[in-house]
């Protein structure tokens, strides 16, 4: 491979290095959202609900370092589980060089704006509820998060 090709074309995943791993996150916070799965057909369905954690206006875990232990089925994503994750949202950078794909063009690391990502569409910026004030999770089904922004919501 060219060596002025980005990171993200010139090694996979298992090869990066943490700093490499953890700017591939966009920022979306798609992968806080508490889901739901059909214990039948398996199928996935994302709502608005935020995890608690999630500060819902930065996208940001407001203790990441710690989640776990507050949050007990938080997924750390990796190299090896993230083929096996498919509640991953389609936009997810993980995700998409997992499958072979490269970062779309709104992705802070090819625009260089960590902003970008919520001026695209497709953060959970401005539409999700914390779970602390949500009720009960069937009430907030939505279909958003597998979109690649705005306009097809």
């Amino acid at each position: 491979m060219a060596e002025n090709q980005p990171f993200w074309r010139q090694k996979p995943l298992s090869e990066m290095t943490q700093t490499e791993w953890e700017s591939l996150c966009d920022g979306c916070a798609k992968c806080c959202l508490e889901k739901l799965e059909d214990v039948e057909t398996g199928e996935i369905s994302y709502t608005n609900v935020a995890c608690r954690l999630l500060d819902c206006e930065a996208c940001r875990c407001t203790n990441y370092a710690k989640r776990q232990r507050f949050v007990p089925d938080c997924v750390m994503l990796t190299p090896k589980n993230i083929v096996q994750l498919h509640w991953m949202p389609t936009t997810c950078a993980y995700r998409l060089l997992s499958e072979g794909k490269d970062l779309p063009s709104w992705h802070p690391l090819k625009t260089g704006d960590p902003e970008s990502v919520h001026r695209a569409g497709i953060s959970v910026r401005g539409r999700v509820v914390s779970e602390k004030d949500a009720g009960q999770l069937e009430d907030h089904i939505v279909t958003w998060p597998n979109k690649t922004g705005r306009a097809k919501e």
